[in-house]
């Protein structure tokens, strides 16, 4: 059985770690490189990194953050925002990144997928997909949940792993921030219509809504607002999996 992973998500604006609710009413939650290494210390599995204002504000992300955030840590590392090329990947992974996830500009382009894959290899290509439930389908949205598609999510992420994903970043729009639990739906729909894992986010409150994740079909699940406002450490939720018999790296 497939170790499953617990990885605390930093969404970044600026150089500060922020978070809001479905994307909007930001604040500020802390420095990325201390939450960074205090994850690492609690049982993180790995970190994910986005910069959330890079893609609305037309900007690259933001290197140098990404250089010190490696100095200390030990466990991989993904960064996105603001990726819009092969040579914006080539950038973050020189600056220290082991996966690069890209979003919107994936969605404009999806040849982008390929570049990646095939320049750095399936394992650094992560594609993540923010979706909300619209008339009965789930629909893809672009630059921070601001904008709609009219893409179908899971269709999305058949084409994703055609073109060579490594992995689905799944982020629940309808979810996000609002500590109501995963979108098991959402989850179960993508995670049967592929064999890459699936990386389920937006919702977490307790360790119940994880195990939850994860039996929709969820490889790994990404959590900010229980690790960040400090109500649960990653130590904590891994324990109580290990529990209800979740294998799980101590």
């Amino acid at each position: 059985m497939l170790t499953k992973r617990i990885i605390p998500c930093l969404d970044v604006s600026h150089g500060r770690v922020v978070k809001g609710i479905r994307f909007q009413g930001i604040r500020d939650a802390g420095d990325p490189v201390t939450l960074s290494l205090e994850y690492q210390r609690q049982g993180a599995d790995e970190i994910v990194i986005l910069d959330i204002s890079a893609t609305p504000e037309g900007r690259g992300h933001q290197h140098e953050t990404v250089r010190k955030i490696r100095e200390g840590l030990a466990i991989p590392l993904t960064i996105g925002g603001g990726v819009r090329s092969a040579a914006d990947a080539q950038a973050l992974l020189e600056a220290g990144a082991d996966k690069v996830s890209i979003n919107s500009a994936a969605v404009a382009d999806p040849s982008l997928i390929d570049a990646i894959a095939s320049r750095f290899g399936s394992q650094c290509c992560v594609v993540a997909i923010d979706a909300a439930l619209r008339d009965g389908k789930f629909e893809v949205l672009v630059r921070g949940g601001r904008d709609g598609t009219g893409k179908d999510a899971v269709e999305w992420a058949v084409e994703a792993q055609e073109r060579g994903a490594g992995e689905i970043l799944l982020t629940s729009w309808d979810r996000d921030g609002t500590r109501s639990g995963y979108d098991l739906p959402l989850t179960r729909a993508v995670a049967e219509a592929v064999h890459l894992p699936v990386i389920a986010s937006g919702g977490a409150d307790h360790a119940g809504h994880v195990a939850e994740a994860f039996a929709a079909g969820a490889d790994a699940v990404l959590a900010a607002s229980i690790f960040h406002d400090g109500d649960l450490s990653v130590g904590d939720v891994k324990l109580h999996l290990m529990e209800r018999g979740v294998v799980v790296r101590p």
